[in-house]
């Protein structure tokens, strides 16, 4: 019973957060026409029946544009993380080629450890000017470092197994060694890394765009619904900087705890 209970829960949990996922990814065929319709004689009203979640400054369904918001920050957060994860396994393969290799790569993530998160995000966003790219870029190049050393650990630890001094006996490549060897050992790493990135690629994202330097205006991401609903807050207009940001910590959450899961699932 306490064995099968866990493994219950983590069941329960996950098709909850699958169930949530489609919902938000399909948001964009059910409700993409509602997040930029205008409708000026209902603005600025409180959530109701008619309004599930209220109304803009511009009679903007609210509901809509925060589903709109999450799957836009979901699909960057994505990308992003996927860029950081291949920039991170690269590098630690690299390190693996030889001693001067690893310095470099050791000196090149402990300098970008080195320098604060935020400051760099903004440099990189804002020298590539801005928008959908920028952000994916800037976020990717300064997420892997942390990765990057948790798989260089790895890999180092395996350079010096049996087999790998088998397979170099034999006459076996150092490609045919990376190929056969590092990556399926490192692939899993790869996999939960990336989703423990993804969280944080979701709120740099919404960060970046709420200073100004993120996505367009015009796009209904969650850091432009969160620095609109900063003027509005003092007047009483609660509802929009609420919900934006909740659905955004609740997405977050959902996508942390999975990763847990299959941190667990994927550990001997």
């Amino acid at each position: 019973m306490r064995t099968t209970q866990p493994r219950l829960q983590s069941i329960a949990y996950a098709s909850i957060a699958t169930l949530a996922l489609l919902a938000l990814l399909s948001s964009h065929w059910w409700a993409g026409g509602l997040a930029g319709q205008m409708q000026f004689d209902a603005r600025l009203l409180p959530p109701s029946t008619a309004h599930w979640l209220g109304t803009d400054a511009l009679g903007r369904e609210l509901w809509a544009r925060t589903l709109a918001g999450l799957g836009l920050s979901f699909w960057v957060g994505c990308l992003a993380a996927l860029l950081g994860t291949a920039i991170a396994l690269s590098l630690a393969i690299l390190a693996m080629l030889s001693p001067r290799l690893d310095a470099l790569v050791q000196l090149l993530i402990d300098t970008l450890l080195s320098v604060p998160h935020l400051i760099l995000l903004l440099l990189i966003a804002f020298a590539l000017g801005g928008g959908l790219h920028a952000v994916i870029i800037a976020v990717a190049t300064t997420h892997w470092p942390s990765l990057a050393r948790v798989l260089r650990a790895e890999l180092l630890q395996l350079r010096h197994a049996p087999y790998i001094g088998i397979s170099r006996a034999l006459g076996k490549s150092q490609g045919f060694i990376v190929l056969h060897h590092f990556l399926p050992h490192a692939l899993p790493h790869c996999l939960v890394g990336a989703l423990l990135l993804f969280p944080h690629a979701i709120l740099h994202e919404a960060a970046l765009t709420f200073l100004g330097v993120g996505l367009s205006p015009s796009q209904p991401a969650i850091g432009i619904l969160l620095a609109d609903a900063m003027r509005y807050l003092s007047g009483g207009y609660w509802w929009l900087g609420v919900f934006p940001g909740l659905g955004l910590l609740l997405m977050v959450l959902s996508i942390e705890r999975t990763a847990t899961l299959l941190r667990r699932a994927l550990s001997p």
